[in-house]
């Protein structure tokens, strides 16, 4: 209890007044280590902020992405290294023609295809309405942004459309939506009973907060502003259109589950999820970048090379959250953070971990 406490008061430290409501989970490989939440999920009505509180993942979705296309690899559905074209018809949109016929994969989880990564500001729809068709709305980006900006594997530069081909490519591979392929490879056999594509019923979700004052708001869709509260702009519930490169929307505590597995070398509560070599593997840093430097779908911030201890991670930020799973694997630990506001001092919370190795 003390621990916790500390741990609490440690966590309003690092975050002030930047952000209405945050909550924490570090794990050691015993399990969970450590947890804290404090502030409000909803300003409206003081609901407190909880490990158990869902609220959407945003791109840390791509790391279960990249874990269930890596399950996929394994069982030979899909091959690292083979062109993925001839899966997604859309990809005969890119030009040059010769080097998208050379895109593979693991080009894919390493951020390395050459795609453009556009503004996703508008990819959202309201929570109750249906999601646009992935397969039209797959065609309708590549054909306003076709152009590769270099050589397939020759670097890697962080691109949202990348991850959309690899969810098509995946979704033919196992002949299900991809969302399906998803729950079966990753939400299902992790036992993550509060993270799904959508809002589940009997979770309470928090609601995600933009400074007021901040010119991007105008960037938003006139129908996700709400109400202000403060110095805080409260928005609607909606959904990401793009499920594989940001849709999933689940509590602190079912990730912090997924980090337990991919810290226990890619098993859980006797679960083999994912072969030891391919946890390690997709871990293991092998191409660099000008922002990040990235494995098979863990990334580390260019930033960070001389990191002590040496850390991956996967970030989730957009319009009202702010996230970030890291995992420490000399340290033996590992810490999801999320957050309800657009931006705050997420790598001050995250540092609190190393004081529980």
């Amino acid at each position: 209890m003390q621990g916790s406490i500390r741990l609490e008061e440690r966590l309003r430290s690092a975050v002030g007044d930047g952000v209405p409501g945050v909550a924490l989970v570090i794990v050691g490989p015993e399990g969970i280590r450590a947890t804290a939440a404090m502030g409000d999920a909803d300003l409206s009505c003081a609901m407190p902020m909880t490990t158990d509180t869902a609220m959407p993942w945003f791109s840390m979705t791509k790391i279960a992405t990249a874990t269930a296309a890596i399950r996929l690899v394994d069982r030979g559905m899909l091959a690292l290294d083979e062109p993925v074209l001839p899966m997604v018809s859309a990809m005969r949109l890119l030009k040059p023609a010769d080097q998208a016929s050379r895109i593979t994969v693991r080009h894919l989880l390493q951020h390395a295809g050459g795609l453009a990564n556009p503004i996703p500001v508008s990819w959202i729809h309201p929570a109750g309405a249906p999601a646009p068709d992935p397969d039209t709305f797959l065609q309708t980006l590549l054909a306003k942004h076709p152009k590769l900006r270099f050589e397939p594997g020759s670097r890697s530069s962080y691109s949202n459309l990348g991850t959309l081909i690899l969810g098509a490519a995946m979704a033919r591979a196992a002949g299900l939506r991809f969302e399906d392929v998803a729950r079966k490879e990753v939400l299902e056999p992790v036992g993550m009973t509060h993270t799904d594509f959508t809002f589940v019923e009997v979770v309470p979700a928090a609601t995600g907060y933009h400074p007021k004052r901040s010119p991007m708001r105008f960037l938003l869709p006139r129908w996700v502003r709400g109400e202000t509260y403060g110095r805080w702009l409260g928005l609607r519930r909606f959904l990401l259109d793009g499920a594989a490169y940001g849709g999933l929307v689940g509590t602190t505590d079912d990730a912090a589950r997924f980090l337990r597995m991919h810290l226990g070398d890619g098993a859980l509560d006797g679960v083999r999820v994912i072969p030891s070599g391919s946890a390690a593997e997709m871990r293991r840093i092998t191409l660099d970048g000008k922002r990040y430097d990235l494995g098979l779908g863990w990334l580390r911030p260019a930033d960070a090379r001389d990191a002590d201890p040496p850390y991956v991670e996967h970030l989730g930020g957009g319009a009202g959250f702010f996230n970030v799973i890291r995992l420490y694997p000399s340290a033996g630990i590992g810490v999801v953070v999320m957050g309800n506001a657009t931006r705050y001092d997420i790598h001050a919370v995250a540092r609190l971990a190393l004081a529980f190795v």
